[in-house]
């Protein structure tokens, strides 16, 4: 099966979110499965500036956007595996940044029409195109409206997947023409309108085979008014084209039996000794005193969403109780500046590092007793699997991704519980659950055996390929 994943982000070479681990992460393992599957991603200045990759340029033409005509320079490259196209001109991808700038509309639009037109010019025409997010959306249009007749397109399916539905790709409506060279039509038809405007998401949505979004949970929250940022009513009408698989996580990056960031690796029949000298480790290094209570981790970026009033009034509790605090994140100022006074109060038990670092991340997993999750949303969330995989419990909001991949314990599931979790997003519901999460703690052998559910929870990236996968051959075989 030929399979072209076409996003504006992925691993090794962009990435800003989530966005570049899934495309990367589901492609590998569909490559490993056998598929034959080419990620399609734009040739930003940040890419040329990776000397470790070998770029082979195999084409070049011109892109025709109404009285435009832009160049196109495609590349090859292999990395990991996995076969790559980018995408190049200088004009649009010649900058510094990804994403934020005024041209934003016509960049992605030259992107999508240049990917249209290589398919048409290098023999690979795909049995399924995978496009992701808005950056790509109107390829399912360009591609049924303006080739859709031809024989070589007819068992071609379109596959969208949603990860972030709040950026919608709005434009004015003299886009459709003036970058796409496509009709009014559409607009007035309401195909492509959102909003009063032209969306490049709800066109997907409308010419999508199928539509996916990154948990089962977030897919049923996207058909409510309060999920739905607006597009309920529209997704509604393709409820029976779509659904939501839960995102795996890199098995061969986040193994704590061969994690290269661990000063001791561990697994599920060593996990005690060795979550033990991780967490001696962690808190000599973070200067703090072991008061051989829980030790609670965070890695977050510190926003809004992520429920920060929450994690501060857990935090204080669980401090207050005298567990340490292992916290790694940076985002809001003023997040941060309340997250500095809670070290400041407990300056022997409470770690704090404003900022990213890659190997503390690593080490928090390993070392922690509980991982802090309670967010607002969150359509999949992959800290929680993380910290399952290393065998540290997840303490979250059930909501999205988060309700899908913890199975709270409720004092009588030990057999399979895999953290904890509550429904209300109130700071009262958070507290109260990370003292239930810390009396536990003290029974040794429910908490064993709770951690030994969380290590053995399977979220490699092969069971939901599988899921992929099996809606890619349910559209090929439905002709």
């Amino acid at each position: 099966m030929k399979i072209a994943m076409v996003a504006s982000e992925a691993n090794p070479f962009a990435k800003t979110g989530g966005l570049g681990d899934v495309v990367y992460a589901l492609s590998k393992e569909l490559t490993l499965m056998g598929e034959d599957v080419r990620i399609i991603l734009p040739f930003y200045r940040t890419i040329w500036q990776k000397p470790t990759y070998k770029f082979e340029e195999i084409s070049t033409f011109y892109v025709s956007m109404s009285w435009r005509r832009e160049r196109a320079d495609v590349y090859k490259c292999e990395a990991d595996g996995l076969i790559y196209y980018l995408i190049d001109n200088e004009h649009y991808f010649g900058r510094d940044v990804m994403y934020g700038e005024y041209d934003d509309g016509e960049r992605f639009a030259f992107f999508t029409l240049a990917v249209k037109e290589f398919f048409e010019r290098n023999d690979f025409i795909p049995d399924i195109v995978h496009v992701h997010d808005w950056q790509a959306g109107m390829l399912p249009v360009l591609i049924k409206e303006d080739l859709g007749h031809q024989d070589l397109y007819k068992n071609t399916k379109h596959v969208l997947s949603i990860h972030n539905p709040a950026f919608q790709g709005l434009f004015p409506k003299i886009v459709l023409g003036d970058f796409y060279n496509l009709p009014d039509s559409l607009f007035d038809s309401g195909k492509v309108r959102f909003k009063g405007q032209v969306s490049t998401l709800k066109a997907a949505i409308t010419y999508a085979d199928k539509i996916v979004t990154v948990s089962p949970t977030h897919s049923k929250e996207l058909l409510t008014p309060e999920g739905g940022q607006g597009l309920e009513d529209v997704l509604r009408l393709r409820e029976w084209d779509f659904t939501g698989f839960l995102n795996g996580v890199d098995y061969d990056e986040w193994d704590p039996s061969k994690d290269e960031y661990l000063p001791y690796n561990y697994d599920i029949t060593n996990y005690k000794e060795g979550k033990q000298k991780n967490r001696e480790a962690l808190l000599r290094s973070m200067s703090l005193k072991d008061g051989g209570k829980p030790l609670v981790g965070l890695v977050s970026r510190l926003t809004w969403q992520k429920g920060t009033d929450l994690i501060l009034a857990m935090a204080y509790e669980l401090a207050n109780r005298g567990c340490n605090l292992v916290l790694l994140g940076s985002g809001e100022y003023h997040v941060e500046q309340k997250l500095e006074q809670l070290r400041a109060t407990y300056p022997d038990l409470v770690g704090i590092y404003i900022g990213y670092n890659n190997e503390l991340a690593h080490q928090i997993y390993a070392a922690s007793d509980f991982f802090l999750m309670p967010s607002l949303f969150e359509p999949c969330g992959i800290g929680q699997m993380i910290a399952q995989r290393y065998g540290s419990l997840p303490i979250v909001r059930r909501t999205g991704g988060l309700r899908d991949s913890v199975i709270n314990y409720d004092g009588a599931n030990s057999d399979t519980a895999n953290g904890f979790g509550f429904d209300r997003f109130d700071p009262s519901d958070a507290v109260s659950t990370a003292v239930y999460a810390y009396d536990t703690w003290w029974d040794l052998p429910t908490r064993n055996k709770l951690m030994e559910n969380a290590m053995r929870t399977d979220h490699s990236w092969k069971q939901s390929a599988t899921l992929y996968l099996g809606l890619y051959k349910s559209l090929l075989e439905d002709k």
